[in-house]
């Protein structure tokens, strides 16, 4: 599959006479090429999948940049194949149709690098319970103690979700929250809930950031806030049910993700409210089958894996740190309607 070429707009422009100030980065020789950083890495390292033209053209921008890689991540991949961990943080929920998506998707783009990756664990440290050359880092939350660690070690690492002066991806949650309050108030939903599960974990407190800010600039009201035991649909489930057990009667619900979205339908059903007359609902995460039928903030988590492998790539090579955030879109299907009179 070819690797899609490089994006400014995921970094700030620079000017060209850059080059003549500071050293030569693997993002200058893409842009002078026109390739791709991955492409750049595998002509450099002279490795398969390269056409004979790209690699010629590669070469002559590294050569007219005078373009040196980061000479350790040089002879790493030349001698062997690098070592790539996805560590998820300790207590993380890894059963989910969200990990085995983006690993599913990660796998396949580290695949046509010729590299692979495999899962490693924290211990109750927080911590990665081995060592790897680079490393994919899931479930960001505050004072993540792989940060520090593995920046004093001096390895390569990706952060998929957001942190200062640290390299890293992630779909703009706190944006997806307010698009899905921005919905449920053109629909005229103002008595609404949100669902969620660990405040703790980043992008649930982005999203719930998100999605009350929305409702406060709208002067609508406070959010009423659920916060399930569990991330899954049987946690959702739970929560929901004994929310509408107490005689409540929001209009709408945003659910921080597809899986509660789906327990919170079927609370609703064993309760006979009727979706979405009765009862709006909205996901997030847009997932194959799980998310299928239901009024959704899409995130795209292949998109989401490219850029991750991409990070990788500028890591290794030594390229200046930076973050990408991506965009989220709505997705309306059947499950929200407005809002009606009681």
């Amino acid at each position: 599959m070819p690797t899609p070429s490089r994006r400014r707009h995921d970094r700030p422009d620079e000017p060209d006479t850059t080059t003549q100030r500071r050293r030569a980065t693997i993002h200058d020789v893409a842009d002078h090429a026109g390739v791709s950083i991955g492409t750049v890495s595998r002509a450099l390292n002279d490795r398969r999948g390269v056409h004979p033209d790209t690699r010629r053209r590669v070469l002559a921008s590294a050569a007219a940049l005078a373009y040196d890689p980061d000479k350790a991540a040089r002879e790493l991949s030349n001698r062997r194949a690098v070592d790539i961990a996805l560590s998820v943080a300790h207590g993380y929920r890894r059963l989910t149709p969200f990990f085995g998506l983006f690993l599913q998707h990660l796998a396949e783009r580290l695949a046509t690098e010729g590299l692979q990756v495999r899962e490693v664990a924290s211990g109750s440290d927080g911590l990665p319970v081995r060592d790897a050359d680079a490393f994919v880092l899931l479930d960001a939350h505050p004072d993540d103690p792989r940060i520090e660690h593995l920046t004093r070690l001096g390895r390569a690492f990706v952060l998929v979700g957001h942190a200062q002066d640290v390299r890293c991806v992630a779909a703009d949650d706190e944006a997806g929250g307010r698009i899905a309050a921005e919905h449920l108030l053109r629909l005229g939903h103002v008595d609404t809930v949100h669902l969620t599960a660990d405040l703790h974990a980043q992008a649930f407190a982005d999203r719930a950031h998100g999605f009350a800010s929305a409702f406060d600039a709208a002067g609508a009201g406070q959010v009423t806030t659920i916060v399930a035991d569990d991330a899954s649909t049987l946690g959702g489930y739970r929560a929901m049910r004994a929310h509408l057990e107490r005689g409540a009667r929001p209009g709408a619900v945003f659910a921080a993700t597809d899986e509660l979205a789906i327990g919170c339908l079927t609370a609703a059903a064993d309760l006979g409210l009727r979706v979405p007359s009765d009862l709006s609902v909205v996901g997030f995460d847009d997932l194959p089958e799980i998310g299928a039928r239901l009024t959704t903030v899409r995130q795209d988590i292949d998109l989401l894996a490219r850029e991750t492998v991409t990070l990788l790539h500028e890591a290794l090579a030594g390229a200046a740190v930076r973050a990408v955030r991506l965009p989220v879109t709505l997705v309306s299907r059947g499950t929200t309607a407005e809002r009606r009179t009681r």
